[in-house]
């Protein structure tokens, strides 16, 4: 599968040979489908200077002249992976369409060299708000912003506050969203003994962009010869999921439910222990749910982009000689089922996010999509570091580092320094004879309606909605 892979990068200046080599080598190693270039310091770009610091891969290129010997921006993109049009040049930016060649949807990407002079900085961030595209049109908007939209982006205090809020207002009104830098707080220094630290590389995306590319992750590389550290966009290799039992919340709303649970739940079962009686009904009325699931629905988002593609080629058949009784009743069948599976998408997609204080009538698809990629992006662990310093990213490399990690923690007793004086608390005690207490039928109803609605209680995955729905069987 080919992924998005962009490099952006202030590389202070390409009028050095040396610099030039260094950039080449860069890219080389990284082997990006876009490279976006800011303060390039460069008059003019030809494909003789292009193949100096490029290489011959990025083989198509636009680009902002310098001021001087001062500004320059250049995006290169590889033809044989992209497709851009619709260049547009601005005095701080360059924005182009952009069409991954493995893709359907095209988006738009806007590379910016900020300036460094504040006076020009207001015109900088109108600027920023005349390239916002149409609704619904993905915008990616990267580049050396030279502003800071928060006191966190610096190391010290000298801070100019007026152009920070004005900056945060435009991002605002543009409706751009930050694509969090995983493994750097700050990404230019000025190098010196007790060096000033800013966060002035940065990458923006609208909510449409998020969506389109959900897996997308943000790092910055070694900052080599620039003050700079380049600041690489790709997908993000995530470790494949172990398949397990999940409890769909719309379940208990279509009819069969109940009687695929009361089936499974009082099927035989080994093993006279109550808790394995227990464990073995669980999992045979997990196993019952996930086929009775899986026969009744399949994949429901699957079934729902097929059944938009027939309505499609039959409102398409309609305009020619017109559609047969046939065909006009299968349209209807499919609009009405199209419904009920976008209903089924909506739920699963509410329950991913975790947001719950929101009806499941009220949830909005778009909403609850970005919230599930925003967790997505928290959760995932870009890179681990060994206790040599050693710094890994495959998968197998970070289990093996967080298995050694864990086996040492749990293997060796550690010397308490101080302990909980726990008679000060004035705590109540229970006897001894007061904890071999049987739970009563009562205390376990009581526990198992307190258990909050989509909320797994156990590792196996059966929330507490089964429970409760269920209670008059499994008790």
């Amino acid at each position: 599968m080919e992924q998005l892979l962009l490099l952006n990068w202030n590389v202070r200046g390409l009028n050095m040979l040396v610099r030039r080599d260094v950039v080449k080598e860069m890219i080389q190693s990284v082997r990006p489908n876009l490279v976006c270039l800011q303060e390039t310091k460069l008059n003019q770009i030809d494909n003789s200077l292009r193949g100096e610091f490029l290489g011959n891969q990025l083989d198509s290129f636009e680009y902002i002249p310098a001021d001087g010997t001062r500004g320059g921006i250049l995006i290169a993109w590889r033809s044989d992976m992209v497709e851009a049009t619709g260049t547009i040049k601005k005095d701080f930016s360059i924005s182009m369409h952009i069409k991954l060649k493995w893709m359907q949807t095209p988006f738009l990407l806007t590379t910016v060299y900020g300036p460094s002079e504040d006076s020009l900085k207001p015109h900088f961030m109108d600027e920023l708000l005349s390239l916002k595209p149409q609704t619904d049109y993905p915008w990616l908007y990267v580049g050396d912003f030279n502003l800071i939209c928060d006191a966190a982006d610096k190391n010290n205090l000298n801070i100019n506050r007026r152009l920070m809020g004005a900056f945060r207002r435009a991002l605002d009104q543009s409706n751009l969203i930050e694509l969090t830098l995983q493994n750097r707080r700050y990404t230019w220094s000025n190098k010196r003994a007790t060096p000033t630290l800013v966060r002035l590389d940065r990458a923006f995306c609208n909510e449409d962009w998020d969506l389109l590319h959900p897996g997308a992750g943000l790092q910055a590389l070694s900052s080599s010869l620039s003050d700079h550290c380049p600041l690489l966009l790709c997908q993000q290799v995530r470790s494949p999921r172990v398949e397990r039992f999940k409890f769909e919340t719309f379940w208990f709303k279509v009819p069969g439910f109940m009687d695929t649970v009361k089936m499974a739940w009082e099927a035989p079962t080994p093993g006279r222990s109550p808790m394995n009686i227990l464990y073995y009904r669980l999992r045979q009325t997990a196993k019952a749910l996930r086929q009775w699931s899986k026969e009744l629905f399949g994949n429901p988002r699957m079934q729902l982009h097929m059944a938009n593609e027939v309505i499609l080629r039959l409102d398409i058949a309609q305009e020619q000689p017109g559609l047969t009784p046939e065909e006009i009743t299968l349209r209807r069948d499919l609009k009405i089922r199209v419904l009920g599976l976008a209903a089924v998408e909506r739920s699963r997609r509410r329950q991913a996010s975790r947001v719950i204080w929101i009806r499941e009538g009220d949830a909005c698809t778009r909403f609850f999509h970005l919230r599930a990629n925003g967790r997505r992006r928290i959760l995932y662990i870009p890179h681990l570091r060994r206790p040599n310093g050693d710094i890994v990213y495959s998968h197998p490399d970070k289990e093996d580092v967080l298995h050694e990690f864990y086996e040492k923690l749990l293997g060796s007793k550690i010397t308490r320094e101080a302990r909980i004086d726990w008679s000060s608390l004035a705590m109540p005690q229970l006897g001894e004879h007061q904890l071999d207490h049987a739970f009563t039928e009562e205390e376990i109803q009581q526990v198992v309606m307190d258990l909050p609605s989509e909320k797994s209680p156990g590792p196996d995955g059966f929330t507490s909605n089964i429970y409760k729905v269920c209670w008059p069987i499994i008790k």
